[in-house]
């Protein structure tokens, strides 16, 4: 009887040894992913850019609609998706709406994918 030609390997038997290191957690992910579902748009980015080149007072969104060439409801929803994943604050003045970058949001972002 040849016992070395027996493909399934017994219960106690492991096909690979864990590496230790430690893995995303399914709520980081999903963290994660609001993330970059909200840096995946070319006008997001923009908007990102024309917040952050602006002064530290806050962009009114009345100011973010012409360089992007939209209409406010759709950079309104753009910039909402932006405060939703923790990229931008929002501050209400009169009947407008301010915008400006949490501190150090980017920076957590960037960091955050480099330590996948």
């Amino acid at each position: 009887m040849n016992t070395a030609l027996t493909t399934e390997p017994s219960t106690d038997e492991l096909c690979c040894e864990p590496s230790g290191r430690p893995v995303l957690s399914a709520v980081d992910a999903q963290d994660k992913a609001r993330i970059l579902k909200a840096l995946s748009d070319p006008n997001r980015l923009r908007l990102l850019s024309i917040v952050k080149a602006g002064d530290t007072g806050g962009s009114c969104v009345c100011d973010l609609t012409e360089p992007l060439d939209l209409g406010q409801p759709t950079v309104s929803h753009h910039l909402k998706i932006l405060v939703d994943a923790g990229l931008l604050e929002r501050e209400k003045r009169g009947t407008w709406a301010y915008y400006s970058l949490v501190p150090g949001a980017l920076e957590t972002a960037s960091a955050s994918l480099l330590a996948l």
